[in-house]
């Protein structure tokens, strides 16, 4: 038994947590490969700074944009998996998944690195999800096909996904032509003069873009890679990171508090008929499939589920005095309510706007309790990220640079691109939805090209289309394929 967290583990299971580990840092070292390259492609291309200096300032601006996010777009990507298995994940089948996912993400990520084609990482991580839940469908017993995806969610990040390099495309060309407009600068609209940086102001102007773009992708890109960490580490060491242990006493308190007003308004809401505690969660599971229906049986099942959560904190001052073996099924009773409760109000299920309000409530401060990511793996994801990037950038800035228009990039064109990317990136994240930088960068050059007149190179463009357009279906039958093997695997060596 090795001691690791806090925690004795087994040495499977040690090995099982490096392996995960090695490989959600593998999908953001290839992550680097692909959207932060973008981020510093004009910065190189333009030679405003040299690529040694322009990688690590990126890299310390995505830090400090992984740093500062809260968390919303990690929890999101997680929204997307299956119920069962994020609950658990500690199983066979939860390991599955974990790798399944990562393997089939970083297998296309490195393909379309290889041949320079600007893909998706956004892209990738969704597909394999998408095929995972569609496998799970078909293998799980008590499935119809389709039920192991959160479809809701899916539709909402696909048209995210789908609508900002659109966004991208319009903003950025109508952005440079503003631009020519108001600042009437020759220098700022022509091309790079190979091995001579630009004149101070544009040089300046192009870092802080570069600035901005690094700072949106760590907040928004680095995130994806964190949820993906965070579940590992539920699923090896739950009695360490299922919960926040570090939840101040006022967040706790509150919990307890609207704990205890929602099981008043669902009381009221669920009768006098009494469910088990393993009824209430397979009502529960039920509820948030895909086609998971509100019955006579759900609101039950939340007063059993809330009433076990309240009684394990009651008598209790903080969240690290529950004890370590009740931590893990704590946190699934948490996140069975939270969801439903979202489910519930998506729904307008909940007539009396009171009632609707407390359990609104209720569900923030419980998701305090599970949704956070620690600083560690921040720091991580932020490191490996710069490391992809400095090893990879070089085809994806030639890409960039010189194959999207017939002509080369001007510094007026990187500079529209990039600002609209930062903040279309922004805006996504207030929203909690996982957009592409690759995908937002690339269009907007390419809006820059054609306001410009400059013409678009058809052959480029072809194989970034038909990268953007593979990308979902090879990552779902790469995701489903790999998840059906693992599952084969984990009951050859006798995991459950």
């Amino acid at each position: 038994m090795d001691h690791v967290f806090g925690e004795s583990l087994s040495v499977a299971s040690l090995i099982f947590l490096v392996l995960a580990l090695a490989l959600a840092l593998g999908f953001e070292f290839v992550n680097g490969f692909h959207d932060t390259a973008n981020a510093v492609a004009t910065v190189i291309y333009t030679n405003s700074l040299k690529p040694t200096y322009a990688v690590v300032w990126s890299g310390l601006w995505n830090l400090t944009g992984v740093l500062l996010s809260a968390g919303t777009v990690a929890f999101g990507i997680l929204a997307l998996l299956p119920v069962e298995l994020v609950i658990n994940v500690g199983t066979g089948a939860g390991f599955a998944m974990v790798f399944s996912l990562l393997l089939s993400a970083i297998i296309w990520n490195v393909g379309t690195w290889y041949f320079g084609l600007p893909a998706s990482s956004s892209h990738t991580l969704i597909g394999s999800i998408v095929g995972v839940g569609l496998a799970n469908s078909l293998i799980a017993k008590g499935h119809t096909f389709g039920d192991g995806v959160n479809w809701g969610k899916v539709q909402d990040t696909g048209a995210a996904l789908l609508f900002s390099p659109i966004i991208g495309f319009v903003v950025s060309a109508a952005l440079l032509l503003v631009m020519k407009f108001v600042v009437r600068r020759a220098e700022l609209y022509s091309e790079p003069v190979k091995g001579h940086p630009p004149a101070p102001w544009v040089r300046a102007l192009l870092i802080l873009t570069c600035t901005g773009v690094s700072f949106a992708h760590g907040s928004n890109d680095g995130q994806k890679g964190m949820g993906l960490i965070l579940l590992i580490l539920i699923g090896v060491v739950p009695s360490v990171y299922a919960l926040d242990l570090g939840l101040n006493a006022k967040d706790y308190q509150a919990i307890v508090t609207q704990g205890a007003a929602a099981g008043t308004v669902l009381h009221k809401l669920a009768g006098t008929d009494p469910i088990s505690a393993q009824e209430a969660s397979d009502t529960l599971n039920a509820f948030l499939k895909g086609s998971g229906k509100l019955t006579a049986a759900t609101f039950p099942a939340l007063e059993e589920k809330n009433s076990e959560i309240t009684t394990q904190l009651a008598g209790r001052s903080k969240l690290s005095d529950v004890p370590k073996e009740q931590r893990s099924a704590l946190r699934s009773d948490i996140y069975l309510v939270s969801a439903s409760i979202a489910k519930l109000q998506k729904k307008n299920a909940i007539a009396d706007p009171d009632a609707s309000k407390t359990l609104a409530g209720y569900k923030k401060s419980l998701d305090k309790a599970t949704n956070f990511i620690p600083v560690w793996v921040k720091f991580a994801v932020a490191l490996f990220l710069g490391f992809g990037t400095m090893i990879g950038w070089k085809r994806i800035v030639v890409t960039v640079g010189e194959r999207i228009g017939k002509s080369h990039l001007t510094y007026g064109q990187g500079a529209s691109a990039e600002i609209v990317a930062y903040g279309t990136i922004q805006a996504a994240d207030i929203f909690g939805l996982p957009v592409s930088t690759t995908h937002i960068l690339s269009s907007g050059v390419a809006g820059t090209m054609a306001a410009n007149h400059s013409g678009l190179q058809a052959a480029t463009l072809r194989n970034i289309l038909l990268a953007w357009v593979l990308t979902l279906p090879v990552c779902v039958l790469l995701g489903s394929m790999l998840f059906a093997f693992g599952l084969r695997l984990v009951a050859a060596l006798g995991m459950h």
